[in-house]
């Protein structure tokens, strides 16, 4: 299964920011949707990703006034992203080996889809459960 396939059963909702928001708008979204990060975005180009760990680290720097900065002083800019092609295994290897937990899926320069680690765990224990129920099946039929 690919991540284009996981994206398909979701709806179109991406929720991003920009690098010129304050962190504090940044983190009303975040709050608002119950999400724990956001993509960055210049248009339809991933510039960065907006994280729970990076409203830690803005607090840990700027105390009361990490609020007040711009969300380009610190999201982090080093953007690991995948094409849609990609396979969810590979996707959550990624993730794992790179320890991050959120993945922009990117076609063509273009953010067309933001994963989870575990929206990637969720669509392996179906794999599994789903591989498991068709086993059951087979044995209950011979």
């Amino acid at each position: 299964m690919t991540i284009e396939l996981i994206l398909q059963g979701r709806s179109d909702d991406i929720y991003s920011c920009t690098a010129d928001m304050l962190v504090s708008q940044a983190v009303e979204i975040l709050a608002e949707k119950r999400i724990g990060a956001l993509p960055v975005l210049d248009g339809d180009s991933v510039v960065g990703i907006f994280s729970e760990r990076d409203v830690l680290h803005c607090v840990r720097k700027y105390g009361n006034a990490a609020l007040d900065h711009l969300v380009s002083d610190v999201m982090t800019a080093d953007v690991i992203s995948v094409e849609p092609t990609k396979s969810a295994i590979g996707a959550l290897s990624l993730m794992s080996k790179r320890r991050i937990r959120h993945l922009p899926v990117v076609d063509n320069g273009k953010l067309i889809g933001f994963v989870s680690i575990g929206d990637l765990v969720k669509y392996r224990i179906d794999k599994i459960e789903s591989e498991a129920a068709a086993m059951r099946d087979y044995i209950q039929s011979a």
